[in-house]
C-alpha cells in the first residue's frame, strides 16, 4: 500500500495526536479542541484543533463517528464534510458543524468525528441518451419488493 505524508499543524496541545482508529481502519479519529456546551436546537462549529496540507488531487471526507449521536445527541449539519486540498493554510482550522438535538456538553479531546483522505473524482463527461439500458430495477425504494 502506498504511503503518503501529510503536513499537519496542531493548534493546541490539549488533544491527542492523530492516529488510525485501533491501528486497523482507513479512518482517523478527530477530537474536539474546545469545551462546547449546547442546548437543544443550538448550532456550533466545533474546532478540531488541526490544519492540514492535503496533497493536490486529494480531499478529506469528514463524518461523525458511529457513537457520536448516541453519546452527545449532535448531528453533523452537512451530513459529510469535504475538505479540498486548497484549504491548507495555517488558519484553515478544521471544524465540525453540528446541530444539538438535546442539551449536551462536549469536552476537549472527545472523539466526535473521523476522516479519511480520498482521491478526487476524475473529470467526467456526460453523454445524453434517450435510453440507458434494457435493465430496469423498478425505481427508488423498489429493492426487495414483489
Amino acid at each position: 500500500m502506498e504511503q503518503q505524508t501529510i503536513a499537519i499543524k496542531y493548534h493546541t496541545d490539549a488533544i491527542e495526536k492523530l492516529r488510525y482508529i485501533d491501528g486497523k481502519s482507513d479512518w482517523v479519529d478527530l477530537r474536539a479542541a474546545e469545551e462546547v456546551e449546547l442546548k437543544a436546537g443550538d448550532f456550533a462549529l466545533i474546532s478540531l484543533g488541526i490544519s492540514m496540507m492535503i496533497p493536490e488531487g486529494y480531499e478529506a471526507h469528514l463524518v461523525p463517528r458511529s457513537s457520536t449521536f448516541k453519546t452527545w445527541g449532535i448531528l453533523q449539519t452537512n451530513s459529510m464534510g469535504v475538505i479540498d486540498h486548497s484549504y491548507s493554510g495555517d488558519n484553515d482550522i478544521w471544524r465540525m458543524p453540528v446541530y444539538a438535538t438535546r442539551d449536551t456538553v462536549i469536552h476537549v479531546n472527545d472523539r466526535i468525528c473521523q476522516f479519511r483522505i480520498m482521491k478526487n473524482q476524475p473529470t467526467l463527461q456526460f453523454e445524453e441518451r434517450e435510453h440507458l439500458s434494457d435493465t430496469d430495477r423498478g425505481g427508488f425504494g423498489s429493492t426487495g419488493q414483489n
